[in-house]
């Protein structure tokens, strides 16, 4: 009996709709004995790509389709809900129509008929009209579905058969054979949507139009059961709470269901319908699925490569080889003067690899479009393993000589790969978006468009969602979502059981468990579609017919298809990257050109061949705050160990910070060697070619291909083959089967090909690319250089454009330890940028004093700089727009706050904000900035009463003015170019330019500007105040460190600085404090969950180690806690190797108030110091010492300090408290490698599309804010 075959199956890509991911609905139609299944989302083709790759795999025919709203003419809703929770309405329900493809062509029809529909409406809310669907698709190759909930459907169900069947045939008078009708049986009673009645209406209608008919169950998910998830989404689509009123479904039957209970729908409808059986509907379905099958390769297009048209770059498929030669040997000629046999021989070599895949038009798009983004003046650099070509150093791509530096192209480009290669570029990434704009502009929408990035549900919008949904308070909801590390929605309740934070927050009570469930039931479920933030799309003019496309928020034509897909499509994606560090140099050098007219700025990017032994200097000396992939706390112990002193040394320092060389116990090795404490060990002579360079320690992949090329007599290029296949334990088994015989056979032993093999087992799958490290090193040696020289400019780069894992106050604090003055906000003098000032007699910023004030002075590397400053920038105060900012600045000078608010323009709040951070104390002389404190002084409370008075002026005189309100922008009337279309549906709010009234003259009158601010009497705020207002409108504490207020009480405990922490010996037991400025967890050999902390304690950076003994008693204040005291262990690993193994964590502020409150009973110091030493000694409740470290399981981290791999066992005697960590888990990679489920997944620190105000910086894996 053959299976029936579900012909409309929404998945997970219908955006909070479809309840399965594409895999799952395939896995479950195989599983029923089905030959064929379709995928019909919503809106678009987006899991199309990945729903096909799972058909090939499963063997399985797709058929793919579309779900699409249809605005009939003149239609209105007969019930308009509003919006729960205000605002725009989310679903308006209208009537759907369902068109399948039945060929190649008809893919393209499909995509060209989204893409209409997605730019021509409303971004994100598409709706077609039966002209639309007419225009694409009649006389083509689709099939237009109206089914349950069609118009016709619609009229069906309100017993309007007439309505119906007029309806119908104005449908089959303009798509003719291409209309079929598709009856729905859910079983629901009365003559509603999908029920029995409506069904044989349908079919009736069908027959008397002699139209087909087909059954579908409108599938929404793979499994009954997934029916509350599926009211969730219809929850969260509407921003809603759960009610019968607000989801779609009236039963459970809308799942992938098998042929036996297909045909008992089938049946009944049809005998409704006055027919015997319903033999004829499911033979009528049976036949379309067949006309509708699709083959992966052939029809989608699954495997294919499309490029660029040859014409788009200036030249022919058969002069494209010459002229791709003659710009690399132009390149070469410029780069190395003479070309030697070895370049020569390096570029034919190449050049053959490239010409015999037919890649020409890649490196000469890639070429063009480097040459593009330098036309801008916008810095670029390439990074991946794509700088180990030296076709891309020739072309300018990239900025690293692969001879010179021993990187080999078949990491990159291999003859026996068919995919494309990847070349990232990294950009200015404030520029970024004038990048898309000139690409767009050289090879036109029908050719370019950018990736998109699928946001998927993880915990905490899992628990937002669900929350909302149940109606539970907003507050306890949002508290509950923050709880959580960034973690897989499906860990929620085991994070509950493993996290001792979490059960302190209460979340693992019984009540919660209902939450909880539907929280895992939502995990990796879409969300919604957004841009990638790096991906570029070029292809010939055919894109259109291959993906879908639609407007991105910032009006860029993007398609509806991943990375992933992308790449799966055989579309050129460039990985057009926005940098921050990019944007930072580029800011210091123009602020060096600024402060520097004598001269041009240092050209950084002709520093070869990065050797300044002074650069290397205060790397070693671990003073890389600010410095490109070297300042987190793992790689400033490793560097101060390493002590890198060539650009090699960088090279090989950024691979070492990986899992690879920590899992297969490579770091220790090498440093011994490197420090010539032991020798280099070879395993065998052949092999040192490939290791000498790194002491007889694996660090790279290109050294993996090396030694799997010596070991078996392979070529480099299958050695790269075999590299890429040790990336699962199926893979390994493979390759290892095959790798013992040839290593044998070449001569090596039996242990010795055993050695060679626990090597590339334990690395290949987690290694660095060296060509990928050598690319890293570049910015990693160029920023190191400018903080070195121009330390000044180079912190307001990083001010500025914000690139690393610290918040701008340690970086603040960085610059008053180089001596660099830290200058007010300033009406006057303040930009949108931070900026380098000479002084010029201004009083800077300074602090008074700080915990190592009396300690022998340090040579901690950091250059020293006298006479500069830097200038704080006014897009830090809070809620201050860019238009208003570029009104201020252009607006200056202002003679006094009147003066401020007639021509600036600037909200009320916001001015007020000003006021408090002091940025008008200059321009009144308030506080630092009056000589002489005098009687009848301007105070910042005076001017806060003045602005009350502009206010209320300026609130009277726009009473009489009508605000106009704006129009929506419509679509570009006649435009076809999609990046026309897209760039229509722009969200972003433009901003006419606004004429800014140019500074008053007064003349040479008496009377001062500044007076018209009537004097109060008021007091000046106090320097508590102050701060305070800093921390709450800047982020930031200008006037005073937020630790001096603490100082006398780290005295009295005798609290050690980050001054003086290189001058503790070994185990050592200790107590810092600070700020918190980072959390990580990174992750480790051991898969257990390892909390690296950060403070700042007001002399530097504290780095402290909380391995699980003491999670249980103190995660919850680590996490929660903003000032904390640490009590720990010194671990001395060199000269300038020094970690802190926490042994307790403790909240500063409640230490501090026992402190003060002794002290104001009359207690003498030392009582106070008792006082604190007893809330310190009490044993959280419910805590003791438990566990047993084994000695055999070191957790040695993956991208962690490298002295973190020695956890010792708890101490009683110590005071180290443990346990609290529940059950644990441990996630086994396919490779073997083991983490925690709560390690970091990526860095701390903001990416390029993120800012959060927020006075620590946390990494995905930390719990709370």
């Amino acid at each position: 009996m053959p299976g029936f075959v579900h012909l409309r199956v929404a998945s997970g890509y219908s955006f909070q709709y479809g309840a399965s991911h594409p895999g799952e609905l395939v896995a479950e139609a195989v599983r029923h004995g089905m030959d064929a299944l379709a995928i019909t989302d919503r809106g678009g083709l987006y899991g199309a790509v990945r729903f096909a790759k799972a058909c090939l795999k499963a063997g399985i025919a797709p058929i793919v389709g579309v779900d699409l709203a249809v605005r009939p003419d003149g239609w209105r809703a007969g019930r308009r809900p509003t919006a729960a929770r205000g605002g725009q309405l989310r679903d308006e329900r209208l009537p759907r129509a369902v068109v399948l493809a039945t060929s190649r062509p008809g893919w393209g029809t499909l995509c060209e008929l989204i893409t209409a529909a997605q730019l021509t409406g409303e971004r994100g809310d598409p709706a077609v009209s039966l002209e639309l669907i007419v225009r694409h698709c009649a006389g083509r190759d689709a099939v237009v579905l109206l089914g349950a909930d069609s118009e016709v459907g619609e009229a069906l169900a309100a017993d309007r058969p007439d309505l119906a069947e007029a309806v119908a045939r104005r449908w089959r008078a303009e798509l003719g054979s291409g209309l079929v009708l598709a009856a729905t049986n859910h079983h629901t009673g009365g003559r509603g949507a999908a029920s029995a009645h409506q069904a044989a209406g349908t079919i009736r209608l069908a027959r008397r139009l002699g139209v087909p008919v087909v059954l579908t169950n409108a599938a929404r998910m793979a499994r009954r059961e997934q029916a509350a998830t599926a009211d969730v989404l219809d929850a969260a689509r509407r921003l809603a709470p759960l009610d019968v009123r607000n989801i779609d479904r009236r039963n459970a039957e809308g799942y992938l269901k098998p042929a036996d209970a297909m045909r008992v729908a089938a049946d009944e409808a049809a005998r409704l319908a006055g027919e015997p059986d319903g033999a004829a509907l499911m033979r009528a379905t049976a036949h379309l699925a067949e006309r509708c099958r699709l083959d992966p390769i052939g029809d989608i297009g699954l495997g294919e490569i499309r490029l660029p048209e040859f014409e788009t770059l200036g030249t022919t498929v058969e002069l494209a080889p010459s002229v791709l030669r003659a710009r690399c040997e132009a390149g070469l000629a410029q780069r190395y003067g003479t070309l030697g046999p070895e370049v020569t021989g390096r570029l034919d070599d190449e050049l053959s690899v490239i010409g015999r895949l037919g890649f020409e038009s890649y490196f000469l798009t890639v070429a063009d479009v480097v040459g593009l983004i330098r036309g801008l003046g916008i810095r670029c650099a390439a990074r991946g393993s794509g700088a180990g070509s030296l076709v891309n150093y020739a072309l300018g791509v990239s900025g690293v000589d692969p001879i010179r530096h021993g990187l080999i192209m078949e990491r990159f480009l291999s003859p026996l790969r068919q995919a494309l290669p990847d070349i990232d570029l990294d950009v200015e990434s404030a520029r970024r978006t004038e990048v898309y704009d000139k690409i767009l502009a050289t090879f036109g929408g029908q050719r370019v468009a950018c990736v998109a990035m699928i946001e998927t549900y993880r915990v905490r919008h899992a628990v937002r969602d669900v929350g909302a949904a149940l109606s539970l308070p907003p507050v306890e909801v949002d508290a509950m979502a923050k709880a959580f590390p960034h973690i897989r929605a499906r860990d929620a309740r085991a994070a509950l059981r493993d996290l001792p934070e979490l059960r302190a927050a209460g979340l693992g009570e019984e009540r919660l468990d209902v939450l909880f469930s539907l929280v895992e039931s939502l995990d990796g479920l879409p969300r919604h579609i957004a841009l990638h933030p790096c991906g570029v799309i070029l292809s010939d003019s055919s894109l259109g017919q291959r993906t879908p496309l639609e407007a991105s928020f910032g009006g860029y034509p993007m398609s509806q298809f991943d990375k992933d897909d992308v790449e799966d499509l055989g579309l050129l994606k460039l990985d057009v990257l926005g940098i921050r560090m990019q944007s930072a140099m580029s800011h210091a050098l123009t602020e060096i050109a600024r402060t520097s007219p004598a001269g041009p700025p240092p050209l950084i990017d002709e520093l070869d061949p990065f050797d300044d032994p002074a650069v290397y200097d205060m790397i070693a000396h671990r003073a890389t705050l600010g410095c490109f992939q070297i300042e987190s706390p793992g790689q400033r112990e490793l560097v101060g160990k390493f002590g890198p002193e060539t650009f090699h040394d960088l090279i090989v320092d950024i691979s070492l910070f990986r899992p690879g060389p920590v899992k297969s116990d490579m770091v220790t090795p090498f440093l011994e060697a490197r420090q010539g404490w032991a020798e280099p060990e070879y395993l065998h002579p052949s092999l040192i070619p490939a290791l000498e360079q790194t002491r007889g320690v694996v660090v790279f992949h290109e050294q993996i291909i090396q030694i799997i090329s010596i070991a078996t007599g392979c070529t480099l290029a299958q050695g790269d083959e075999v590299r890429r296949a040790l990336g699962d334990r199926e893979g390994q088994a493979q390759v290892k089967e095959w790798f013992r015989p040839k290593a044998l056979a070449r001569g090596y032993d039996e242990h010795l090909v055993e050695q060679i093999w626990f090597i590339l087992e334990s690395f290949a799958s987690f290694g660095f690319c060296k060509a990928h490290a050598a690319a890293f090193a570049l910015p990693t040696y160029q920023s190191a250089w400018l903080k070195r020289y121009y330390p000044a400019h180079f912190l307001a780069g990083i001010l500025t454009h914000d690139p690393g894992m610290y918040p701008k106050r340690l970086l603040l604090e960085e610059a008053r330890r180089m001596n660099i003055a830290v200058l007010g906000l300033d009406v006057n003098r303040s930009t949108a940028q931070y900026r380098a000032e000479r002084l010029d007699g201004e009083e800077p910023l300074a602090l008074p004093e700080h915990l190592a004030i009396g300690a022998p002075p340090t040579a901690d590397g950091l250059p020293q700089l006298d006479g500069w400053g830097i200038r704080l920038s006014l897009a830090d105060v809070k809620g201050i727009a860019e238009a208003e900012t570029q009104r201020i600045v252009a607006g200056q000078p202002y003679a006094s706050l009147s003066d401020f608010w007639a021509r600036a323009r600037v909200a009320e709040p916001v001015v007020e904000r000003l006021i408090l951070a002091g940025a008008f104390d200059a321009l009144y002389r308030i506080g630092r900035h009056a000589p002489v404190q005098r009687r009848g002084q301007v105070t910042r409370r005076d001017l806060l009463l003045a602005l009350t008075d502009l206010h209320r002026e300026r609130r009277a005189d726009e009473r009489a003015v009508s605000r106009a309100k704006g129009r929506r922008r419509g679509a570009v009337a006649g435009a076809a170019d999609p990046g026309e279309l897209a760039w229509a549906q722009r969200q972003r709010v433009g901003h006419a330019p606004q004429a800014v009234q140019g500074a008053l003259d007064f003349g040479d009158g008496e009377a001062e500007p500044t007076a018209d601010v009537p004097v109060t009497g008021l007091p000046e705020m106090d320097d508590e105040q102050r701060l305070k207002a800093e921390l709450e409108i800047l982020g930031l504490d200008v006037s005073h460190h937020i630790m001096e207020r603490y100082l006398p009480l780290l005295r009295a405990l005798g609290a050690t600085s980050s001054r003086t922490l290189l001058q503790q010996r070994n185990q050592a037991e200790i107590l810092v404090a600070g700020v918190k400025v980072a959390t990580q967890t990174p992750p480790v050999r051991s898969g257990r969950r390892v909390i690296f902390l950060t403070l700042d304690d007001s002399t530097g950076p504290v780095d402290v180690t909380f391995f699980e003994d003491v999670q249980g008693p103190y995660a919850a204040t680590v996490f929660a806690s903003w000032m904390v005291l640490v009590r720990g262990k010194v671990r001395r690993t060199g000269p300038r190797g020094v970690s802190i193994r926490a042994t307790g964590c403790w909240d500063l502020g409640r230490l501090d108030e026992a402190w003060r409150a002794a002290l104001a009973e009359g207690a003498t110091e030392a009582e106070a110091v008792a006082a604190v030493a007893a809330i310190i000694d009490e044993v959280p409740v419910g805590y003791s010492l438990v566990g047993q470290w084994r000695a055999d399981e070191p957790p040695a981290a993956a991208a962690q300090p490298p002295g973190a791999d020695d956890e010792p066992p708890p101490d009683p005697q110590e005071h180290t408290r443990a346990g609290g960590m529940g059950r644990r888990r441990v996630l086994v990679h396919a490779s073997g490698f083991r983490q925690s489920p709560y390690a970091d997944i990526k860095p701390a620190g903001t990416g390029a599309a993120e800012a959060p105000r927020k006075l620590w910086h946390s990494s995905p894996g930390s719990s709370g804010r």
